[in-house]
């Protein structure tokens, strides 16, 4: 039995595929097999996986169902007792599952481990994580409060986690009613309940770059339903309503110049403003063709390493 099985979904990623099984072949800790499944793609993803020849790998193919149910079937025909997942458009640096092995030792009881890492905005950009937390070492710790530490990015990003394989299962794995965030529910749902360790040390590239990433998905009905669903919760734990107002102000913005108009008025409906700053309640006022043309401004300093933060706070 490996102790850990590398989940990674595969849908149309022909130009990024290689560079990620390869950055998962290199890794310093060797106890570990590759589960991938080929969630229908119709491009050239599966032929470039299938030519890795290595014992590692094992290959499953699925008709199209999205990422939550390619990554629940690879955790099923996985073999491993931590599962260590990872995008396909994503990359690991060679001490990613060792960073990850170091903190399950060091804490072998916790809900779910996360190293640090950084964010490949364009091309020419890559730059750390902007994580809403002070780090002083690069020894694993348990998290004080994981949605205070994600208020800026996640502090657990899914190409960065790990879980133990009976407790994923525990836990219902990933909902399949989400196309994407199904990751931002499971997290949310075991940060409720037990700890979360986080390794400080940047071990994993998470590419931004692409049209056709995970977190790019337009599924906003859906987004709205989980962004929605924790409102008991929030009740007696500021923290996350804190965060959850910040998810639902980006989801009030991207609806608003999507024109999706039934979902951004809804959306407005249940913020807390006064968990929002000036800036972004003067954002949820702007008219929207001023937001269409910050939005392309924001996208071509990205693209020409001028990178902005323009809808934060």
């Amino acid at each position: 039995m490996p102790f850990f099985s590398v989940i990674i979904p595969l849908y149309n990623k022909q130009d990024y595929i290689a560079d990620c099984l390869e950055s998962a072949l290199k890794q310093n800790f060797n106890d570990y097999e590759i589960v991938i499944v080929n969630d229908g793609s119709t491009d050239k993803s599966s032929k470039i996986a299938e030519g890795f020849k290595s014992d590692k790998i094992r290959l499953f193919h699925q008709e199209n169902q999205g990422a939550s149910k390619a990554r629940n079937n690879a955790a099923t025909f996985s073999k491993g007792q931590y599962l260590a997942f990872l995008d396909a458009d994503d990359i690991w640096k060679s001490n990613h599952l060792e960073c990850l092995h170091e903190s399950i030792k060091a804490f072998p009881k916790s809900g779910l481990y996360a190293n640090n890492y950084l964010i490949k905005h364009s091309q020419t950009y890559i730059a750390p994580a902007e994580l809403n937390i002070q780090l002083t070492s690069n020894v694993p710790f348990i998290l004080k409060d994981f949605f205070e530490a994600s208020l800026k990015d996640t502090i657990v990003w899914t190409s960065a986690s790990s879980i133990a394989k009976s407790k994923f299962e525990s836990y219902g794995m990933f909902n399949p009613i989400y196309l994407s965030s199904q990751d931002l529910d499971l997290w949310i749902r075991i940060a409720l309940k037990e700890p979360i360790i986080f390794n400080p040390k940047q071990t994993m590239i998470y590419n931004k770059s692409i049209d056709n990433s995970l977190g790019k998905i337009e599924d906003n009905d859906a987004r709205f339903i989980l962004l929605s669903s924790f409102k008991d919760y929030e009740k007696g734990n500021s923290s996350l309503s804190h965060y959850l107002d910040l998810k639902r102000y980006g989801l009030a913005l991207r609806t608003k110049i999507n024109g999706e108009i039934k979902i951004y008025k809804d959306t407005l409906k249940i913020i807390d403003f006064k968990n929002l700053n000036m800036k972004q309640k003067l954002f949820l006022k702007t008219p929207t063709f001023i937001l269409k043309l910050l939005n392309k401004i924001r996208l071509y300093l990205v693209k020409n390493s001028l990178y902005l933060s323009l809808f934060k706070g």
